[in-house]
């Protein structure tokens, strides 16, 4: 039986600028660090005991045509000053041996800040709803200690998010940031 159940997890992120779509792609990856894997797009489970590591230490493990599974946010534009953001949020609880999730987030006309908050909130959200917890941002959010509280769990979130403006010139513009699951 083949266990795929990822170690490990680091968060990355990039931006590419260019006349066509896919190449502006193809250069938000390189920004990011893993155009040379096979990205596969999976659905958005933060594996019980997998460890946060830092971009750097995972992108040291990875080989050139490794198939990389990933949870990842992609938005683009040609529209000069166009605003567009990218965001994956993390939302954990905090025993490390329950699962967790992961949320895509592409929005225009987003800072970075507001689309991060936002994709935690996805992320906490789901979770909550997951374990049958009903969730309420204005009662659950606790400002002081930065952390959802729902019915005792505490869940600590955070994200990866890439925003920017679209090209002046009208060039394509893509926002990408992805949670890579290792194993």
């Amino acid at each position: 039986m083949l266990n795929l159940v990822a170690k490990k997890v680091f968060l990355t992120r990039g931006l590419g600028v260019h006349k066509d779509k896919l190449t502006s792609f193809e250069y938000a990856l390189r920004d990011a660090g893993i155009q040379a894997t096979n990205i596969v797009l999976i659905s958005s489970i933060f594996p019980p005991l997998a460890e946060i590591i830092s971009k750097e230490e995972g992108l040291a493990l990875l080989h050139p045509g490794q198939i990389l599974f990933t949870i990842y946010a992609k938005n683009q534009t040609n529209e000069p000053g166009r605003r567009i953001a990218a965001s994956v949020g993390i939302a954990r609880p905090e025993d490390k041996k329950k699962y967790g999730y992961l949320s895509e987030h592409e929005s225009f006309g987003e800072t970075g800040e507001q689309a991060g908050h936002y994709a935690e909130y996805i992320a906490a959200q789901m979770l909550a709803s997951s374990q049958g917890h009903p969730f309420d941002a204005k009662k659950n959010w606790n400002e002081k200690e930065k952390q959802w509280n729902i019915l005792g769990d505490v869940y600590q979130t955070s994200n990866t998010t890439q925003a920017l403006m679209g090209d002046s010139n009208g060039l394509w513009t893509t926002a990408f940031a992805a949670a890579c699951l290792l194993f």
